[in-house]
């Protein structure tokens, strides 16, 4: 399978790599089976987070003794460098190894930076020189911490959303990270489920050479779609673009990059999360999500007051209003079948925040 280099990581993982968010969904055997077949597939390159629940568990187990056939990228979404030094311990013991190839701050919402009074990047840059951690990156949904992380020199990967829906503005992150040899790598390559077809993306990532895309593969038929894909050795051509060009006239407005821009929300209704509740529902452990705490946060929304707060501050110009409103049917009459589907005493005991 063709590889790149991850920056000045100097990592050389395959232009493919696999998302361990969606495993949360499977059981433990099928994760494994899953992982060690994106393994003999070809993929080197997994990337998972303390906050995945049990995916770095899958991943220790599925990588057992084949540790060095693996690049593992992780996160901490921890808010000071104790919680982080604590994360990265469980990470650890989690994927059964004594080292993190990559090790990101998770969800930025700025770009940390060292001396800093929270500790976050003074403690990664410990971990680092204790061997715990060999490289240095950062996730964020937002594009000007994106544009400067980038610039800072901090680090040495940045995880941002990128796929074919992309605009000019987020283009901008990869051309600054292939300057500064910083490895990109793509979040929502798929927009979380919004695109479907799998060809027409990858051919749009092949044409930037710096970036690496995380696919979110929870079942064996995708993941033997992308080894197809890699096989084949797909390129952009005409047919191609009209397939993009088709995605983006029915798509580019619809899709929630959870940036955070639109907050705070003056009904304290929390926009990004439920704008996306959709493709969480269906990528994620659903069950996490008809608690009564996530109940009462999603019906927030019928508190709205239609001020167009947040459709103003929307970098991507969406109708968040719009989105959120849908979102909060979606989740309706999703819980509606959920519910039919669960024994009653289950899904009662899952309401209450007796089961996850």
């Amino acid at each position: 399978m063709e590889k790149t280099r991850l920056g000045k990581t100097g990592l050389m993982v395959t232009r493919s790599a696999f998302g361990a968010l969606p495993i949360q969904r499977l059981s433990a055997e099928e994760a494994v089976s899953l992982l060690r077949a994106a393994l003999d597939g070809g993929i080197n390159f997994f990337d998972t987070a303390r906050a995945y629940t049990d995916s770095e568990s899958k991943l220790g187990a599925a990588f057992s003794g084949r540790r060095d056939e693996v690049i593992i990228a992780t996160k901490s979404h921890a808010a000071t460098g104790e919680e982080l030094t604590k994360d990265l311990l469980t990470s650890l013991s989690e994927l059964r190894t004594d080292h993190v190839d990559v090790y990101q701050l998770h969800f930025a919402k700025k770009c940390h930076a060292p001396g800093e009074p929270d500790g976050l990047y003074d403690a990664v840059v410990r971990a680092k020189s204790e061997g715990k951690v060999l490289h240095i990156g950062l996730t964020t949904h937002r594009l000007d911490v994106a544009l400067t992380a980038a610039r800072s020199g901090f680090y040495e990967t940045l995880q941002f959303p990128l796929s074919c829906l992309s605009s000019e503005k987020d283009l901008e992150v990869v051309e600054l990270c292939r300057a500064g040899d910083i490895g990109f790598i793509a979040m929502k390559a798929l927009s979380g489920g919004l695109i479907t077809d799998a060809e027409a993306s990858l051919a749009w990532m092949k044409q930037h050479d710096n970036v690496v895309p995380i696919w979110g593969i929870q079942r064996k038929s995708e993941l033997d779609e992308f080894l197809e894909l890699e096989r084949r050795g797909v390129r952009l051509d005409d047919d191609i673009r009209t397939r993009i060009e088709k995605v983006r006239s029915e798509l580019s407005g619809n899709f929630c990059r959870g940036c955070g821009y639109c907050l705070p929300c003056p009904s304290d209704i929390d926009i990004p999360w439920i704008a996306r509740m959709p493709y969480v529902l269906r990528r994620m452990v659903a069950a996490n999500f008809m608690t009564e705490e996530w109940r009462a946060r999603i019906t927030r929304v019928k508190d709205c007051l239609h001020c167009g707060l947040c459709r103003t501050r929307c970098p991507y110009e969406l109708d968040t209003p719009l989105l959120i409103e849908l979102a909060y049917e979606d989740y309706e009459n999703f819980s509606e079948k959920w519910e039919r589907t669960m024994p009653d005493s289950n899904a009662q005991a899952i309401a209450k925040g007796e089961e996850s």
